[in-house]
């Protein structure tokens, strides 16, 4: 599975939870240390947790384990590394707080079937 393919699990895992405002950002050139950020929303605690938790659960089916997770809902952020990619959900506020989409305005997006789908088009 490629990285791209485990990405787009995850966007799927995350869509059936309901997660709100999907996107990938490919990061690699400029950061290094990974090469996508999937960012997503839930709309309260109990959705962030449940989001996170079918993802790691949809991945873990497919033979991949995070290398580490961090924060919790109760904070607004949870990040899940893969390695290759990274997972945040977000709540709302935090979000908005960190604004990672505006952080990495420049990063390409790439097109995903799985997005695509996620968000309606």
């Amino acid at each position: 599975m490629t990285p791209l393919d485990a990405i787009g699990r995850a966007i799927s895992a995350a869509a059936d939870k309901k997660a709100r405002a999907l996107v990938v950002l490919e990061v690699g050139p400029v950061l290094g240390i990974t090469d996508h950020f999937l960012i997503c929303s839930g709309g309260s605690e109990r959705q962030m947790k449940t989001i996170a938790e079918e993802i790691e659960g949809k991945l873990r089916d497919d033979g991949l384990r995070p290398l580490r997770s961090e924060g919790g809902a109760e904070g607004g952020w949870i990040l899940i590394d893969y390695g290759d990619f990274i997972v945040h959900v977000f709540s709302d506020e935090m979000r908005e707080y960190y604004d990672l989409e505006r952080l990495w305005k420049d990063a390409p997006r790439p097109e995903l079937p799985e997005l695509a789908e996620a968000l309606g088009s």
